[in-house]
């Protein structure tokens, strides 16, 4: 047996000289030094729970992508692929291994992509222990002889107490996330947010495996049914991708981030789940509220002087979240990977309240739903957002796309039409109403849609009988089990038909101005399957 521990490997390589070097420590041992350097607390419900500091959220400003031979004729380049200088880079790069030189630093090697033909070898390097606890739960883990023989492909190199001087180095600000293709790195500093460290994995595959791989990668959650039935459900933060993915009577291939092969499989990238806890309950989420024991890391929650987390409380951020390895959900898909997906499901929180709970979109609504990627943020989640206002992310996950969005949506209609999947929008946003006027839509109700949805029995009841949505043109179901049918239609749930078709209308213009930026790249097809009005 190899001892972890004290298994001699050097960052000379990478420039880190004289380092103090703490390989491949446990997750127990990581919560062990995060507590013995104050860095966290540990909670009632055993999990640690850490400040993240100046940064609770990614920062898409600061993100960059190096321009080279490899990525400058690929990249989709613009406001959300911002273009780094190579020497630049290489200069910025020497000044944080210098940094982190003499330091002692967490090394952790683990991979991505659970299906063997498309795993990706990573070595991260922390400068704080529960980030690499947080590498630890996000990233697949592999066996001790894996191990014995393991080459990093990819490098994280992290170091959130290094402030880059903006004017020298050619970052907008102190904090950066940059990618070098050609090098294969990923370098993350002046930020302690821990999500930068996953998305930067994420943001990389995006672009190798569709460019080198013909593999379509996704922002999704997916799950698996007893006979082998696969769902994908793409969405936004905060629309219910892990909470509607956590089902009891499925299993859980992942919960943010997968691949779907010409083979026939979706697997997924990462080894954990990043969810957010603002208002959890265990009565609602039970599964990811369980999850929240030793091993998981919260993050900036807030908690009395019992530990006990107040999920409700926002006074650090509305992004409160928690980090844990998937085994730490019991009702799990072994290997991570599932079949050729049944249906898949659009998220989107709707706080204009006037898209249907759940209908059905034809392939062409399917593809103009997946470049445009809608949501909406509501009052008091960001500064100045007194209202409902439209967001739109293309793919579902722009911010990570570092390729054209239509080229994802052309591999993605492909594979859906090849496959005969059922694609389906789902609205778990507000309802009788737009937010401050309506409520959320219940939770029990969106789950026995998409049940009905993944059983069959909403076509069923339904069959020739959608009613056609006279503003989206999307087919919307009369009749759900399970569901009272005054639920089913946004229109009657608002009283007020005036009101209803005027805040329709505006959210459909919003849709149409957002895709003006694709309409050269779109086919009739995908143009006919935005809003009809």
């Amino acid at each position: 047996m190899i001892d972890l521990n004290t298994k001699s490997i050097s960052l000379d390589n990478l420039g880190i000289e004289n380092a103090t070097i703490r390989y491949q420590l446990s997750s127990s041992e990581l919560h062990q030094e995060t507590l013995e350097k104050k860095q966290g607390e540990e909670s009632s419900l055993g999990a640690i729970a850490v400040n993240t500091g100046e940064f609770t959220g990614r920062s898409p400003m600061d993100r960059f992508i190096v321009k080279d031979d490899v990525t400058k004729d690929e990249i989709w380049w613009g406001d959300i692929n911002i273009p780094f200088e190579s020497d630049k880079f290489d200069a910025l790069y020497k000044k944080v291994t210098a940094y982190l030189s003499d330091k002692e630093v967490f090394v952790r090697d683990s991979y991505a992509c659970a299906d063997e033909n498309y795993k990706l070898n990573i070595r991260v390097v922390n400068e704080y222990p529960w980030s690499n606890m947080f590498a630890y739960n996000m990233f697949l883990r592999p066996t001790e002889e894996e191990l014995k023989g393991f080459t990093p492909e990819w490098t994280v190199i992290n170091a959130p107490g290094f402030m880059a001087d903006a004017e020298v180095d050619g970052t907008r600000q102190h904090n950066f996330a940059i990618l070098n293709f050609g090098k294969k790195i990923a370098l993350i500093g002046g930020t302690g947010y821990t999500g930068e460290i996953k998305k930067g994995i994420f943001s990389a595959l995006n672009f190798i495996l569709p460019v080198f791989k013909n593999t379509l990668p996704m922002h999704c959650s997916a799950n698996v049914g007893k006979d082998g039935d696969t769902a994908i459900f793409f969405g936004l933060s905060g629309t219910g991708k892990t909470t509607l993915s956590a089902d009891p009577d499925r299993k859980l291939i992942g919960d943010d981030e997968h691949g779907w092969t010409n083979e026939n499989t979706v697997f997924n990238f990462e080894g954990g789940c990043y969810a957010k806890v603002i208002d959890l309950t265990e009565e609602k989420e039970p599964d990811i509220y369980h999850a929240i024991k030793k091993g998981a890391i919260l993050e900036n929650v807030i908690m009395d002087e019992n530990g006990v987390i107040d999920f409700e409380d926002t006074s650090i951020t509305q992004n409160t979240r928690v980090s844990y390895p998937i085994y730490h959900i019991d009702n799990i898909q072994e290997g991570s990977i599932g079949s050729n997906p049944k249906n898949i499901f659009f998220l989107t929180a709707d706080a204009f309240g006037v898209l249907p709970p759940i209908s059905k979109l034809s392939p062409g609504q399917a593809a103009y739903h997946f470049i445009s990627g809608y949501t909406a943020k509501v009052a008091g989640t960001e500064a100045g957002v007194t209202e409902p206002q439209p967001s739109f992310s293309a793919c579902f996950g722009a911010p990570f796309m570092p390729l054209h969005p239509t080229r994802y949506a052309e591999m993605l209609s492909k594979k859906m039409q090849d496959a005969g999947v059922t694609v389906w929008l789902v609205n778990t946003g507000w309802t009788g109403g737009p937010y401050g006027v309506g409520h959320r839509m219940a939770l029990k109700y969106t789950r026995a849609m998409i049940t009905a949805a993944m059983d069959g029995s909403l076509e069923e009841a339904n069959k020739d009988n959608y009613h056609v949505h006279s503003v989206f043109g999307v087919q919307q179901p009369r009749v759900c089990p399970n569901v009272p049918t005054e639920v089913l239609s946004p229109r009657k749930s608002w009283n007020n038909d005036e009101g209803y078709y005027k805040t329709a209308q505006k959210l459909a213009d919003s849709f149409k101005d957002n895709f003006k930026k694709f309409e050269e790249y779109a086919n009739e097809e995908i143009m006919a399957g935005g809003p009809l009005v």
